[in-house]
């Protein structure tokens, strides 16, 4: 039997991983959402949206964070019990960008 010294208790352990399974079920849902709304978003404009190319990468990070919990890779408990993760400068193309002026309403 192995010492517990260190940590929760595995029936609490338990719970909290259970809990997380149900949130990252919901947060794969949104991320779907997310890569559906960005697919529309790039072929309308040709171009990625900046605010869901940032949210995007948080989820992205905050289901990596829920997977390195819940297999043990970490003791750190994602948000909302640790900040939620800041969005990294993105890699890809480059973003849609709407031209001073242009989104103001015409008279």
């Amino acid at each position: 039997m192995s010492d517990h010294t260190k940590g929760e208790p595995i029936g609490l352990r338990i719970v909290w991983m259970l809990l997380f399974l149900f949130v990252w079920q919901l947060a794969e849902l949104l991320l779907a959402g997310v890569v559906l709304l960005q697919l529309i978003y790039r072929l309308v404009y040709g171009a990625p949206n900046a605010g869901l190319l940032s949210f995007g990468d948080s989820l992205s990070q905050y289901l990596a964070q829920i997977g390195r919990f819940g297999t043990f890779n970490s003791e750190a408990k994602p948000w909302p019990f640790a900040d939620w993760p800041a969005p990294r400068p993105p890699q890809g193309e480059a973003l849609h960008s709407v031209p001073p002026g242009d989104d103001e309403p015409k008279p």
